[in-house]
């Protein structure tokens, strides 16, 4: 075996670089290579770096964010945007981020490629997200005869394969957990191969393998679970799951790192503040250059199945959570209502979630 990393490594050192500030070179044999930088994380010196490479640079951005902008998305789900040569790094900043959008809502006049092809930036504005960043990249082209030693490579072929499948969960470790609902707890810790978060199962009783257990997908959620906060119902359908599993003396809650729908903690409080500004749930992910949800659920039929599992008395809202399951192999026996946490500081989002995400409440 190769002391090299291999594609699944490369792409977990190319998510801390980017964190960092720090471009990655995506290269395929029909495009080129390119470099690409964060435009959250991008500094000064580097754009400067950029630019002295003499090719035009560009910013690619999701079609949500590009619909925000009212510039043409002429690759469908994306959009490349021409960064002008005497634009400075807060005009890029603007571009990618949403928070001056209406103190200053003029930011072009903006012009879109529409020639070429976009694979690259597509795999550019994919790894910010699994970065958690802000779903907006940099682009530049490399010149061949750049060194690049020292920097994080990635083959398009390779890493295009790699995003479209899930990192394999292996169980790391399972120990006795005694919980105010129930003494007879056993948290299960789940690491994925690809570094990337961690997640749980919280496994209350002795479920009979051979029934359908009651369970919960839960989303980490620091701010309900943990702070107690009014703007979501999460920290009360936490709770409330678990007592209700505690009251059968069996059941299995779910919890997985999929923080802000699946978009980060700190996008997730960008999303707040466009909140505050008046906007939706669901509009402030898109004005971020999200989708409603970028959740992916199927991690939890993973760890049930590991588990022994398979099917399940679900305790949900979300009709997508119950398709899901169906779709990858647990049978979902019954839908259980978890109807809680309703308060004045929550009752429009949770609207919004009935009305455009689909929820049963």
């Amino acid at each position: 075996m190769s002391l090299l990393p291999d594609t699944t490594e490369l792409m977990a050192r190319a998510r801390a670089d980017l964190r960092m500030g720090v471009p990655v070179v995506l290269s395929d044999r029909a495009q080129g290579s390119v470099l690409v930088a964060s435009t959250e994380t991008l500094s000064a010196a580097r754009l400067a770096a950029l630019r002295a490479l003499g090719g035009d640079l560009c910013i690619a951005i999701t079609a949500r964010r590009a619909e925000t902008l009212k510039v043409r998305a002429y690759d469908g789900d994306l959009a490349r945007i021409v960064v002008p040569g005497d634009v400075d790094l807060a005009w890029i900043g603007a571009i990618a981020d949403p928070s001056d959008d209406l103190n200053a809502p003029m930011k072009g006049p903006l012009r879109s490629l529409r020639d070429g092809r976009a694979d690259l930036h597509r795999l550019a504005i994919a790894l910010m997200k699994v970065a958690r960043l802000l779903p907006a990249a940099v682009i530049a082209p490399l010149p061949g005869s750049l060194p690049t030693e020292g920097l994080t490579r990635i083959s398009y072929a390779a890493a295009a394969t790699f995003m479209t499948a899930r990192s394999p969960l292996q169980e790391v470790v399972a120990a006795r957990l005694p919980v105010q609902v129930s003494e007879a707890g056993r948290l299960h810790i789940f690491r994925p191969e690809d570094g990337g978060e961690e997640h749980y199962a919280f496994e209350i009783g002795r479920p009979d393998r051979q029934a359908p257990v009651l369970s919960r997908l839960h989303s980490a959620c620091f701010t309900g679970d943990l702070l107690g906060s009014l703007k979501c119902d999460c920290g009360p359908q936490l709770r409330g799951a678990l007592a209700q599993m505690g009251a059968e003396g069996a059941g299995v809650l779910l919890y997985l790192n999929q923080e802000g729908r699946g978009i980060g903690l700190a996008n997730k409080m960008r999303a707040y503040s466009l909140q505050d500004q008046g906007f939706d749930t669901v509009e402030a992910n898109h004005r971020l250059g999200f989708e409603d949800d970028e959740r992916d659920f199927r991690l939890g039929s993973d760890i049930l199945k590991t588990l022994g599992f398979s099917s399940v008395r679900l305790l949900t809202n979300n009709p997508a959570k119950i398709a899901m399951m169906e779709r990858t192999g647990i049978s979902v026996t019954e839908r259980v209502p978890l109807k809680v946490g309703e308060t004045t500081h929550n009752r429009s989002y949770l609207a919004t979630k009935a009305a455009k995400s689909g929820h049963l409440l």
